[in-house]
């Protein structure tokens, strides 16, 4: 059994992020020893410094996903190779900890959770593993092990808190049932304002109208562009900039749309936000670089629905986040709750 680097001395810990656009994988160095008013918990042991990352590589072809979940196999026939070469460019060394936040980990994981230990302890020797929801990454990367609540959006959101005992979550339920106020929620509202506008119903817009040709051709033809797509959450987040855009020029159904998002974002953050003053509320992912038609009303509801709470910039992506678990795993610090769904760790 692989065991956690000594104190003061480096070691190596894998990060990996499987996501539907694409697979990243980081290989970092982390020092462990004391430090004091660190924030680790008394009997949690030494405090990690932060992972430096070593290399990364990175694919934009996701891991498969099948009848029987996420593909353990194709994974490991990425992750291996990869690893096994940045560790011989660093110049060799054992590996202290791995953590992979996977999309759909939580209902899709059975074959990670099943295959992934052995393998890695046959390729690596390493038996401290976590396996995470990519919420819990993307909360690692973007709070670190503290209380509080992060949504992530980009195509999808979900909303993950924790207050240290255990996790809350909302939303994150896909683009038919739920994903409120996500890139492809957004982008919808904005090609059905379009639609409307075209077919000369009310509470159209002749500028969202105009933007939906321009990048997808004569509304008529829409339908038959969209409907047979296999992506089609991503393709109606597409759109959402154009809703951004239009909202800046001043249309006033754009304006409202993203209104209604940032309502529908912040309603997800109050309901996972830890009770207490203080709260730190973190905001990660590309949906959030749509920029001030969104951010102005998202400020204001969060204010208004959580008004003890502070937000804060992230602090890192979900492939960060990953490598902050990992370096916690292999020191002893790691604070963060297990889940049999979310975050379950093997040592």
């Amino acid at each position: 059994m692989t065991s956690p680097a000594s104190p003061g001395r480096p070691g190596l810990v894998v990060g990996v992020d499987s996501g539907g656009s694409g697979l990243r994988i980081a290989l970092a160095l982390v020092r462990t020893g004391e430090r004091p008013g660190a924030g680790a918990r008394a009997g949690v042991g030494t405090a990690a410094a932060a992972p430096e990352i070593v290399e990364t590589v990175s694919s934009r072809e996701p891991v498969r996903t099948g009848p029987g979940g996420i593909d353990a196999g194709q994974l490991l026939e990425r992750v291996l190779p990869a690893v096994d070469a940045m560790r011989r460019r660093a110049g060799g060394g054992p590996i202290g900890a791995v953590a992979v936040g996977a999309a759909g980990m939580a209902t899709l994981g059975d074959r990670l959770r099943a295959e992934l230990p052995g393998a890695f302890a046959h390729a690596w020797g390493v038996r401290r593993l976590a396996l995470a929801a990519d919420a819990v990454t993307a909360y690692a990367g973007a709070l670190g092990q503290r209380p509080g609540a992060v949504v992530a959006g980009g195509t999808g959101l979900i909303a993950l808190g924790t207050d240290l005992s255990g996790w809350r979550r909302a939303d994150g339920w896909g683009h038919l049932l739920g994903d409120s106020g996500s890139g492809a929620w957004i982008g919808r509202a904005g090609l059905d304002a379009a639609m409307r506008a075209y077919d000369g119903r009310r509470g159209g817009s002749a500028a969202l109208l105009a933007h939906a040709e321009k990048r997808f051709g004569p509304a008529a033809e829409l339908p038959g562009a969209l409907y047979p797509r296999p992506d089609r959450p991503a393709v109606l987040a597409s759109f959402a900039p154009d809703v951004a855009a239009c909202a800046e020029a001043g249309d006033a159904v754009a304006v409202r749309i993203l209104v209604r998002a940032a309502r529908r974002i912040a309603e997800a953050a109050e309901a996972v936000c830890p009770a207490g003053p203080a709260a730190d509320v973190a905001l990660t992912g590309g949906l959030f670089r749509l920029g001030e038609p969104l951010l102005g009303p998202l400020r204001a509801d969060l204010g208004e629905l959580l008004p003890e709470a502070r937000e804060v910039p992230a602090g890192g992506d979900p492939l960060t986040g990953a490598l902050i678990v990992a370096a916690a795993l292999a020191t002893d610090s790691l604070r963060l709750p297990e889940d049999p769904r979310l975050l379950q760790l093997t040592r």
